[in-house]
């Protein structure tokens, strides 16, 4: 049997702190997902002024990063590259702003961000993970 670690509440709200004092920090309104390894719904916040669609993509940015294991901008560059065939892949958002949580070696969730350009969405997303 693999035993591995697993995110607790406390640990999600740890992160969301830090990567909602990042967005604060640059003046950034994003909403800001996370969800544990298997892609489910952890945590969901919409700063004030994001845009509603940041709602639907940030948790979609996160599931991309959670079951993928990998950056989700990693999917933008392959579909950038001409592998248009990853837009079809269920549950695969192909844009920058999604990371992994990687501890020990396993992937335990990730967190997902929308609403500024694709990068500074994934500085938030870090500046959530570096907290853990």
């Amino acid at each position: 049997m693999i035993q591995r670690p697993a995110l607790t509440a406390a640990d999600v709200e740890r992160m969301a702190r830090a990567a909602e004092a990042e967005a604060v920090k640059n003046g950034w309104a994003v909403t800001i997902a996370i969800c544990d390894d298997g892609g489910h719904l952890l945590f969901l916040k919409r700063l004030d002024g994001a845009p509603p669609v940041s709602a639907a993509i940030a948790p979609r940015k996160a599931i991309t990063s959670a079951i993928g294991r990998r950056e989700s901008g990693v999917y933008e560059k392959m579909v950038n590259e001409g592998r248009v065939s990853f837009l079809s892949v269920d549950q695969v958002t192909p844009l920058e702003g999604g990371a992994p949580i990687m501890v020990e070696g396993h992937c335990v969730g990730a967190i997902g961000v929308s609403g500024v350009k694709s990068s500074e969405d994934l500085q938030v997303a870090r500046a959530g993970i570096a907290a853990l």
